[in-house]
């Protein structure tokens, strides 16, 4: 099992990136609330992962630190919650709005998230208000929700717009969706990963 990576960033592709370690690259996806923190191309990092085997493929999903993966492997023991739902959900909040959203019992908000219905939505809460009673303390005692964005990169306003589109609906919302979701809080100069982060929140 792949736990952990310490490697180069060789691409960034919302939500994907290539990380060279000891010359094998690595194809990671990770939520966006991790790639918005990443460091700029060429830079070292440090990524936790969990490896998931179908009978067809074999992918990689990335996290900025161990609070994180810990939140991914326990959605991904819910019935009807894969790997990609839970990617979306992590995508969509920190893990802090997470556990508010789970504790308060906000459906409302849970069901925004791209894939989640309220029915799924429901026994999210149900089953994670148990685990997170156990994982309370080792989650949050340390943890404090910080969200970090480069300076804005000298792109095309029209491009930045298309690639964050697109890196929307590899997160599962449907095409009009996305586009009106960037359409609405674009600004020019606004780098893309910017863009997406202020994007995702706009929906909670």
């Amino acid at each position: 099992m792949i736990g952990r990576l310490s490697g180069i960033i060789l691409e960034k592709e919302p939500p994907l990136i290539l990380l060279e370690v000891q010359g094998v690259g690595y194809e990671i996806r990770l939520p966006m609330t991790c790639f918005c923190q990443l460091p700029n191309l060429g830079q070292e990092v440090i990524i936790f992962t969990q490896l998931i085997v179908r009978n067809d493929s074999q992918l990689l999903y990335g996290f900025n630190n161990k609070q994180q993966h810990t939140i991914f492997r326990e959605l991904i023991k819910i019935n009807s919650i894969g790997p990609n739902l839970a990617l979306g959900i992590l995508s969509g909040m920190s893990i802090y709005e997470f556990f508010n959203a789970v504790e308060k019992e906000e459906i409302i908000n849970l069901i925004k998230l791209p894939g989640m219905g309220k029915k799924t939505a429901k026994r999210l809460v149900v089953e994670m208000k148990d685990r997170f009673k156990n994982l309370h303390d080792k989650l949050f005692n340390k943890y404090r929700n910080t969200l970090l964005i480069d300076k804005p990169a000298k792109v095309s306003n029209i491009d930045v717009k298309t690639e964050a589109i697109l890196a929307l609906i590899t997160l599962g919302y449907k095409p009009q969706e996305a586009s009106r979701l960037v359409n609405n809080i674009a600004k020019i100069g606004m780098d893309c990963k910017t863009l997406i982060c202020n994007a995702l929140r706009s929906t909670l």
